[in-house]
C-alpha cells in the first residue's frame, strides 16, 4: 500500500510532535513542513528529514498531497485550512477549529462543499483514561470539570475558553445527550490576570434533560490540575487526565438490597469509626478500571490516518468541533455581559472590555 504524502503546516509547540510523529510513522510520507519562521521551519525539517517552505501555498503547487496537519496559530486556521480543503485535501485542524464562530462555521460549509475530510485536535477524546470512563457512563445528571495550567505563553491570540475550556466543552457535549436549555442553558463570569484575553472563566451549562455541568478553566495557574467528575444514577465517575486514572463509586448489592448504614447508625453500640471506614469498599463499591497509558497525539493522528485511508468520518469532525465553538461563543458573551463593580468584565488590554472587543469584532 503507497505511503500517505503529507504535510505539516506551522512548526511551533504542537506543530513539530506532529511532524516528529508521521516522520516515524511508517504508513506515511512526510513530504514537507512549512512555517513563516524559516528557523524553525528549518530545524524541524532537519530533525524529520524532509524539505521545508515559509509559505505552505508553495506545497500546493509543487507537491502531491494526500492529507495535511494544519497547527498555525488559530487566527491563521480559516486562511491556510481553506486553501486545502479547496482542492479536497483532507486536513486535521487543530483545536479550536477557528478564531470566531463565523469562522469555524465558513470552514465546516467549505469541507462540506468540497466533500473533504475535516478534523478537529480534540485530542482529549483519544486520552485512555476518557476513554475507559466513558464506557462506565450513562445518562449524566451532574458534571463538574477542572482544568488550571501555568501560563504557557502560547495561545495568546485567543483566551482561556477557547485554549483551554474547549477540551472539557467538546467532551460534556460528547457525554451529554441533549441540547442546552433555550432560556438559562449558559451562566458564566471571568477575569483577565496577564491581559489581552480572558484567563480564568467558571461556566455553569443547563441542559433540557436537566442535566447541569459546571467547567472551571485557569490558564494562570500555579498548579496542574484536569480532572472531571460525572454522575449518574449508578454512580460517580472520576476521571484524572493527567495521570490516565479513573475511579468509579457505585452502590454495592449491601447497600441496595440491605440495611443502610444510617439506620445501623442508630443501633446502640455501633462502632461509628469502624461504620465510617466501612462506606467505601461495602457500602460503595469502588472500582478502578485498567487504563493503559498512551501517547494522545500518535493515537489521534494514527485515527486521522485511517480515516483518510478508509474514507471514513473522523473521531471528532468539523460539526462536533462547532458545535462546541457554538458553546465557547456563549459563554464568551455571559462573560462579557457580566458585571464587576458596574463595568462589563472589566479591563481587558489597554482600556479596552472584552465586551467592546466583541462588539468590534462583530
Amino acid at each position: 500500500m503507497n505511503r500517505l504524502r503529507m504535510v505539516v503546516v506551522g512548526t511551533g509547540a504542537l506543530g513539530r510532535h506532529h511532524a516528529r510523529i508521521l516522520s516515524q510513522n511508517a504508513a506515511v510520507e512526510l513530504v514537507a513542513v512549512a512555517d513563516s519562521n524559516e528557523t524553525s521551519a528549518q530545524a524541524v525539517a532537519e530533525t524529520c528529514r524532509t524539505r521545508w517552505v515559509t509559505d505552505h501555498r508553495e506545497l500546493l503547487l509543487a507537491e502531491q498531497i494526500d492529507a495535511a496537519v494544519i497547527a498555525v496559530p488559530t487566527f491563521s486556521h480559516l486562511e491556510v485550512a481553506s486553501d486545502f480543503l479547496r482542492r479536497r485535501i483532507p486536513v486535521l485542524v487543530e483545536k479550536p477549529l477557528a478564531s470566531n464562530l463565523e469562522q469555524a462555521l465558513q470552514l465546516v460549509e467549505l469541507a462540506d462543499a468540497h466533500h473533504a475530510l475535516l478534523q478537529v485536535g480534540h485530542i482529549e477524546r483519544f486520552n485512555p483514561a476518557f476513554q475507559a470512563a466513558s464506557e462506565l457512563i450513562r445518562e449524566p445528571r451532574y458534571i463538574r470539570s477542572e482544568r488550571y495550567s501555568p501560563y504557557a505563553f502560547r495561545s495568546t491570540d485567543i483566551g482561556v475558553v477557547h485554549d483551554v475550556m474547549i477540551h472539557d466543552l467538546d467532551l460534556v457535549l460528547q457525554l451529554v445527550d441533549s441540547p442546552l436549555r433555550q432560556d438559562g442553558g449558559v451562566e458564566a463570569f471571568g477575569i483577565t490576570i496577564l491581559g489581552g484575553h480572558e484567563d480564568c472563566v467558571q461556566v455553569r451549562l443547563r441542559f433540557e434533560n436537566g442535566c447541569i455541568a459546571d467547567l472551571s478553566a485557569n490558564r494562570v495557574s500555579p498548579e496542574t490540575k484536569r480532572d472531571m467528575q460525572v454522575w449518574s444514577a449508578d454512580g460517580c465517575v472520576q476521571i484524572n487526565f493527567a495521570k490516565c486514572e479513573v475511579v468509579c463509586y457505585s452502590s454495592s448489592d449491601l447497600l441496595r438490597f440491605g440495611t443502610s448504614p444510617l439506620e445501623k447508625a442508630r443501633q446502640p453500640g455501633t462502632n461509628i469509626e469502624q461504620l465510617k471506614q466501612d462506606v467505601f469498599g461495602k457500602y460503595l463499591k469502588v472500582d478502578r478500571p485498567t487504563v493503559t497509558p498512551h501517547d494522545q497525539l500518535t493515537v489521534e493522528l494514527a485515527s486521522f490516518i485511517d480515516a483518510v485511508r478508509d474514507n471514513r468520518p473522523p473521531v471528532v469532525d468539523g460539526t462536533q468541533a462547532l458545535r462546541a465553538m457554538r458553546v465557547a461563543d456563549q459563554i464568551l458573551d455571559a462573560v462579557a455581559r457580566h458585571q464587576w463593580n458596574g463595568s462589563a468584565f472589566g479591563p481587558i488590554g489597554p482600556g479596552v472590555t472584552l465586551l467592546q472587543r466583541r462588539k468590534l469584532a462583530g
